[in-house]
């Protein structure tokens, strides 16, 4: 028994110390930073690697310094034209600053959330409808700009929203759908009366050279004729112009 007891001091003070390191030690990732808090105020952003704490006396709050992908649930939103639609949307964001994002607000990843939510609505509910569909990359823009500017102070910087899903009412879709229709009707109209009037300009444009040249008139009407025979096997009467005579009228007049 009395072997037993200087050991036991030993065991004692290797297990407070194996204790001491395993409070005391903290290893970072890369990616990561830690606040270091002692006895409640901010002493250090440190990091990556092996950090050393006084235990009890140092607090440390981990943050991660990666690109970070959120996504904003479907929002209820009444556009400035009345439609009620659901819109949802992705924002990409990274910290910038791990003591402000510490220090400055109590959950930024909640805030950011939050600011995301009501941002989305306020945006969508300010445009019409077409301008939504249409002109997305605009609304992306007005997002990102208005989330960075009141996450800067958090030490957040947002790189960029997009606006992921728009869901129409039914009755709204079939309209949409109706006036796509309607588009391209009017389109195919307008491309065969322009196919028309292209025809019939060149037809005038034909017409005046033939005018000004009587025989490729003739030409022509020669041509036809050979046309007509080759696909008709039937008999055909052929109405020949008088102006193929003359030549030979003007000598029986003479005589």
């Amino acid at each position: 028994m009395s072997a037993i007891y200087p050991v036991l001091p030993v065991i004692v003070v290797v297990v407070l110390v194996i204790l001491f390191l395993s409070s005391a030690i903290r290893i970072l990732n890369e990616y990561q930073r830690a606040v270091i808090f002692r006895l409640g105020r901010i002493i250090d952003t440190k990091g990556p690697g092996i950090i050393i704490l006084i235990p009890i006396v140092d607090r440390m709050v981990r943050i991660d310094m990666r690109t970070i992908t959120m996504e904003v649930p479907p929002q209820d939103v009444i556009t400035r034209d009345n439609v009620s639609i659901k819109v949802n949307a992705v924002v990409y964001f990274k910290v910038m600053d791990a003591s402000d994002a510490v220090i400055n607000v109590e959950n930024y990843l909640y805030a950011t959330s939050q600011l995301a939510q009501t941002s989305l609505r306020s945006v969508c509910g300010q445009v019409e409808l077409d301008e939504l569909l249409s002109s997305r990359d605009k609304i992306n823009l007005q997002l990102q700009e208005i989330l960075d500017r009141n996450t800067e102070p958090w030490g957040i910087k947002v790189s960029h929203v997009e606006v992921k899903q728009i869901d129409l009412p039914e009755e709204m879709k079939r309209a949409i759908a109706k006036q796509a229709q309607a588009e391209r009707e009017r389109r195919a109209k307008v491309i065969n009366a322009e196919g028309e009037f292209q025809a019939a300009q060149k037809l005038i444009d034909a017409a005046a050279l033939m005018e000004t040249q009587p025989m490729s008139l003739q030409l022509r009407y020669l041509q036809t004729l050979n046309q007509i025979a080759a696909e008709n096997k039937s008999r055909t009467i052929f109405p020949i112009p008088i102006d193929l005579f003359k030549p030979f009228l003007k000598p029986a007049e003479k005589s």
